[in-house]
């Protein structure tokens, strides 16, 4: 029986562990050929072997998308293989320090916004290309409920998410009446993963739910797709309640 995503390429930010490392397998197990993209290189051989053992396919790319060119070489490195890219999912993001904005780190907060914003914009405009050729591409971001309710000592990691879902939602609105590239806009809300640990370090981590509730969402939308955002409405933005699976 031929899978959902059979014959299409996927790429996912941030694959080596947690939401990451879920949403890669999970896509993978829908038929899709997955490029996994993180800094740890380990974490992404774990990942690509527990494809292949469930009978899947990937390739992985090691790199840190905050450095200079690695974006672009790894744009270039793809489609020299590929002629679209299918499922793109920015899910690639630093926490940083949790602290008041008067005491914000001006070192730390521009390492933050070179991963979580600029190198976001860079890999939209290096697979934008590959992206318009796809039949129906999707563009999955991932962001937090903190980008648009801000909440304190969450200045710097808000600001940078605030700045991420915009730029997301306004790349939708450009591509919705020339192209089938769509885009969405996705909160997890409380998930299982070493980010949510390092915030909340006391909380236990079963109270809590699974990366994989928030990678069966992703693929949902990857395979079932959705409305571009207009003018007047937010049908690209799909966002899970906090807690939900």
């Amino acid at each position: 029986m031929t899978k959902p995503l059979t014959d299409k390429l996927a790429l996912v930010t941030g694959a080596s562990r947690g939401i990451g490392a879920a949403t890669a397998i999970a896509l993978a197990a829908e038929g899709a050929h997955v490029v996994l993209t993180a800094r740890t290189a380990a974490g992404l051989e774990e990942v690509e072997q527990a494809i292949f053992d469930a009978g899947g396919s990937a390739t992985i790319a090691p790199l840190d998308l905050a450095q200079s060119d690695s974006i672009a070489r790894l744009a270039t490195a793809i489609g020299e293989r590929w002629e679209a890219l299918d499922v793109l999912v920015l899910n690639a993001a630093m926490l940083g320090s949790l602290a008041a904005v008067p005491a914000i780190d001006a070192k730390e907060l521009a390492q933050v916004l070179t991963l979580n914003v600029s190198a976001q914009v860079a890999m939209i405009q290096a697979f934008d290309p590959m992206l318009r050729r796809s039949a129906g591409a999707r563009v999955i971001g991932v962001t937090s409920s903190v980008g648009r309710t801000p909440r304190a000592y969450w200045g710097a990691y808000g600001a940078s998410k605030a700045a991420f879902e915009t730029l997301l939602e306004a790349y939708g609105d450009e591509m919705a009446e020339v192209s089938k590239v769509r885009v969405a806009v996705l909160d997890p809300g409380a998930t299982r993963t070493k980010m949510r640990a390092r915030a909340y370090p006391g909380e236990d981590p079963a109270s809590v739910k699974p990366p994989e509730a928030v990678a069966a969402r992703i693929a949902a939308l990857a395979i079932d797709g959705f409305e571009p955002n207009h003018r007047d409405s937010n049908l690209s933005t799909h966002r899970l309640p906090q807690g939900a699976a």
